[in-house]
């Protein structure tokens, strides 16, 4: 306790009280002084520092019956951001994130994958061409996230297995080097976890199955996705289903990749649009293929749930596809094949099927800006 100095206890007072404005959107200064028992002169100090810093503002007034109108003050989100990219075979997305997780900008641009550093220079040329057009100055901005279709590792410099799009050992410098702000790689599945994990407050432990073209898994133990020990926790994806099965990209046979992916659902030039068009039309052909479909993803999240025994959530390109009804079916064939009986339901749909893999992208450099201010080291 000697140790603490009046700049200590400054600085965890401003932190307090940025973090309440955080949480609680608007509050009056009066109000902040109740709820974190500080003093007027106190709170009202505080606030000028975090609004000439830029990081607070005021917003309107409160209704006040008798006397005159308190000011309310909100955070800035706008304060700082981040950028997302998703680096995709045949395209990229870029988005901006602000600090409360909304997306501010997005684009697409078609650019085919190539491990060469004509590619590189051209995303990243990309990336600053759009914080330039939308006009982010450079001091606002994080870091940015790469989002890949592998396993990185757990600092962000390295895909560590890359075999969908053959970049396994790239070092984030391909990017960085072009690019003048903090940038790191982050697997996709992973990212899309982050998303759901931030969003959803009540989330704590659960898997996250991720079914897009490709197939991925992260876990969640106590509200943190897990890394494991060499970082390919929850890449379920790669577990045997069929033994001497269907060849899979990672050199082995009868994975649930090459059963439980969106290319194992579709055939050769066939989009989900088709797919599930006719589904939903009921088209015989399409019936037959889906029921075959979840007979195996069903195998595949029994397996998982008997293992873990956690919620599973269903995200990834085909959540926006899934109906109420195909989710009560998958969750029916689970119990079928489960040794244990159960009264609730454990497999959810995710809430945001949209831009997912980009936002989470983002969010670790959100988080780690929050708990500076947290941990007073921003000011």
């Amino acid at each position: 306790m000697n140790n603490i100095t009046l700049s200590d206890i400054k600085k965890n007072n401003t932190s307090l009280i940025y973090h309440l404005l955080y949480e609680k959107e608007k509050l009056s200064k009066q109000e902040i002084a109740h709820q974190l028992h500080l003093s007027l002169p106190t709170v009202t100090q505080n606030l000028v520092f975090l609004e000439e810093e830029g990081l607070i503002m005021k917003e309107g007034l409160f209704e006040s019956q008798v006397g005159r109108k308190a000011v309310a003050y909100t955070i800035c989100p706008t304060a700082r951001i981040g950028i997302g990219v998703e680096i995709q075979k045949k395209k990229i997305q870029i988005l901006s994130l602000d600090l409360k997780g909304n997306i501010g900008e997005w684009t697409e641009h078609s650019l085919n994958y190539e491990n060469t550093d004509g590619y590189y220079k051209e995303t990243a040329y990309l990336v600053k061409d759009f914080i330039l057009e939308h006009g982010f100055s450079t001091e606002k901005i994080l870091g940015i996230g790469f989002a890949v279709q592998g396993l990185t590792s757990t600092d962000g410099t390295e895909i560590i297995y890359g075999k969908t799009l053959g970049y396994t050992g790239l070092n984030i410098d391909v990017f960085s080097q072009h690019l003048n702000f903090p940038c790191s790689f982050f697997h996709d599945a992973k990212c899309a976890a982050r998303t759901e994990l931030w969003f959803g407050n009540t989330l704590n432990h659960a898997l996250y199955l991720s079914i897009g073209k490709h197939l991925g898994g992260a876990l969640i133990m106590d509200g943190q996705i897990v890394m494991g020990k060499t970082g390919h926790c929850g890449a379920a994806e790669h577990m045997q289903l069929i033994p001497k099965g269907r060849k899979c990209y990672c050199g082995k046979s009868g994975c649930m990749e090459t059963y439980c992916s969106m290319d194992a659902l579709l055939n050769d030039e066939e989009t989900q649009e088709i797919f599930f068009k006719a589904l939903r039309n009921h088209s015989k052909a399409e019936v037959l293929r889906w029921q075959e479909y979840l007979e195996m993803l069903s195998s595949a999240i029994n397996n998982l749930h008997m293992l873990l025994d956690c919620d599973i959530i269903i995200g990834g390109q085909i959540s926006s596809y899934l109906t109420a009804e195909d989710i009560h079916t998958l969750q029916a064939l689970c119990n079928e094949k489960a040794a244990f009986p159960y009264s609730e339901p454990f497999l959810f749909q995710s809430k945001y099927p949209e831009h997912t893999v980009a936002v989470g992208a983002v969010l670790p450099y959100i988080q780690k800006f929050l708990e500076q201010i947290r941990e007073s080291e921003f000011f």
